[in-house]
């Protein structure tokens, strides 16, 4: 997110004579070349790369009461901290993972995700060796190897999901193949990537009418993650399940909202005014020049648009 400034020239230095200028340019070019392929190389990839509709997963909006205590646990999870930012804002640190930026503001709650129609989100990791040397303890699930969840600082459930586990793949409905969709279906290479939230829906009639919403709303793929109803965007799997009590709203929760990252935002939002969406926040630019505009789907998660994280 930063900007590498141009190298200035080079000096006179002591007694050693002048260096030539073409020789040393070289070398620079050399170091800083082998210093970006480096960053690259352990740098987590950029948001998703959208899909027709011009979307793709952007980010998870947290409010907690010790943003330094949660920023700690997203950076032993595997978050790096991101300090540039055209989405920067006083008191607030951003985490960088794989298809997925973590937004961490302070402000006091109702609730964490449990009892909310969000009930969780999960990440994707190759083992919990790296997550255990960095000091977080998963309680794994017996009746799913592979599958654990960590805790934050505020008992905000994290589920984790390593390369062993059975219960990852996503069949698209129909037979159909999605490319973006099959990255479920193989072992993932990087250290931590996001995988799916999973909303608790009121009856098995709102679960297959959310699982229709999105995939219409978003241009999502309809199909199932192992045993559940679900639909795939760049970036994220939404599940869906009947929730065995009824949830609350997202808006003030702890996770108070999830983010799509949007190409040509304006007129995307048109499009959604056209199929009978109501929007929270019309389209705007703000100074940071980033678009924003903001709804709730029909059971009640706040979802921002963006264009320009």
């Amino acid at each position: 997110m930063g900007r590498v400034r141009p190298v200035g020239r080079v000096r006179r230095v002591g007694r050693v004579g002048r260096v030539p200028l073409r020789g040393a340019a070289l070398a620079l070019a050399v170091v800083a070349g082998l210093t970006c392929a480096s960053v690259r190389a352990q740098a987590p990839r950029p948001l998703a790369a959208p899909n027709a509709a011009g979307v793709s997963m952007g980010h998870l909006h947290y409010r907690v009461r010790d943003v330094a205590a949660n920023r700690r646990f997203w950076i032993a999870l595997g978050g790096q901290p991101v300090t540039v930012s055209r989405f920067a804002a006083p008191g607030r640190e951003i985490l960088r993972f794989q298809d997925v930026l973590v937004v961490l503001d302070p402000g006091e709650t109702t609730g964490g995700t449990e009892g909310s129609v969000v009930n969780h989100v999960a990440f994707r990791i190759p083992s919990l060796a790296p997550v255990e040397a960095a000091g977080l303890v998963p309680a794994r699930l017996a009746q799913f190897p592979g599958v654990s969840s960590v805790m934050s600082p505020e008992n905000e459930r994290i589920e984790l999901f390593e390369n062993a586990a059975t219960n990852l793949t996503f069949t698209p409905d129909g037979g159909a193949r999605d490319a973006a969709a099959e990255r479920h279906n193989r072992p993932v290479a990087v250290p931590i990537a996001f995988h799916h939230v999973h909303l608790y829906l009121p009856d098995a009639a709102a679960v297959t009418e959310a699982k229709a919403w999105y995939a219409r709303v978003f241009g999502g793929v309809p199909g199932k993650r192992a045993q559940y109803d679900a639909t795939d965007v760049p970036g994220i799997n939404l599940n869906f399940s009947v929730a065995p009590r009824a949830t609350q709203p997202t808006k003030g929760r702890m996770l108070d909202h999830i983010g799509f990252e949007v190409v040509r935002l304006r007129d995307f939002c048109r499009r959604l005014e056209s199929m009978g969406v109501v929007f929270d926040a019309l389209y705007a630019e703000g100074r940071d020049g980033v678009g924003r505009a903001s709804f709730t789907d029909p059971w009640g998660t706040s979802i921002e648009l963006t264009e320009g994280l």
